[in-house]
């Protein structure tokens, strides 16, 4: 099953568009990874698989609907970039945070036993059960992070969207990370990663889609880090040390 569809989509803010002509196609259980220099339009062409940009060209299809259209937020979980001061304010607890995740299933309806222990289940498989009663501004950046994969984890999640999620977090916590996305993937949940670290994409996603407002490379990693891709997409070949998987 096809999971993302996007067929020649442009978009821009102004007259300039910051996502020209790209197609790209995730089945269902691929790791794609979107890299690009500063401003190159990852977060944007993100927005736009998830739905929450319309594109201005070309078509975007989720699950097989119009992405811009698409009502079924259950089967998406987006993490996005730690924004430390506003999580630091949140005055609610890990368990709650994970247990949002199970609202869609509800509705107007009280949170059942099933509820609860999708949520158990969503915190220990992220490793913070621990954490469960920890409020969340009082974790670490890659903890808080890791609580985000839980809620979309609790609510059944089809695909896995992360914006640069690791932004901030320290090395060691930052494999940890990754390793978790990897068994995450392994276990057959599809992940779509927009990352500036190009070690951690070409080593971690199966495929690699190279942005720099038009898609510059689009396949293989192995072969992307083969290429002169890198080089001719951010001006110079910058180290790529990634982590190992």
């Amino acid at each position: 099953m096809t999971v993302l569809d996007l067929d020649g989509v442009t978009f821009g803010y102004g007259p300039t568009p910051a996502v020209e002509d790209v197609s790209v196609s995730v089945s269902d259980g691929e790791f794609l990874g979107v890299v690009g220099p500063n401003g190159s339009g990852k977060s944007t062409l993100l927005a736009l698989m998830l739905g929450l940009r319309e594109p201005d060209a070309g078509s975007v299809r989720l699950f097989g609907e119009p992405a811009h259209s698409f009502s079924d937020g259950t089967r998406v979980g987006y993490v996005a970039q730690d924004v430390r001061e506003s999580a630091t304010d949140m005055p609610i607890t890990v368990r709650e945070v994970v247990l949002m995740g199970r609202y869609p299933h509800v509705g107007f309806g009280r949170l059942r036993e099933r509820d609860r222990t999708a949520t158990r289940e969503a915190l220990e498989r992220v490793g913070i059960a621990d954490l469960a009663d920890r409020r969340i501004g009082r974790l670490s950046g890659g903890q808080r992070q890791r609580a985000f994969i839980a809620r979309a984890l609790a609510g059944d999640a089809d695909l896995l969207a992360l914006d640069e999620p690791a932004v901030g977090v320290d090395a060691e916590s930052r494999e940890a990370f990754y390793d978790l996305l990897s068994a995450l993937h392994a276990d057959g949940l599809t992940v779509v990663l927009v990352d500036h670290d190009l070690g951690v994409v070409s080593e971690r996603a199966e495929t690699v889609a190279c942005l720099n407002r038009r898609l510059r490379y689009y396949g293989d990693p192995a072969e992307f880090r083969e290429s002169d891709t890198i080089a001719r997409v951010y001006g110079a070949r910058p180290q790529v040390s990634g982590t190992t998987p």
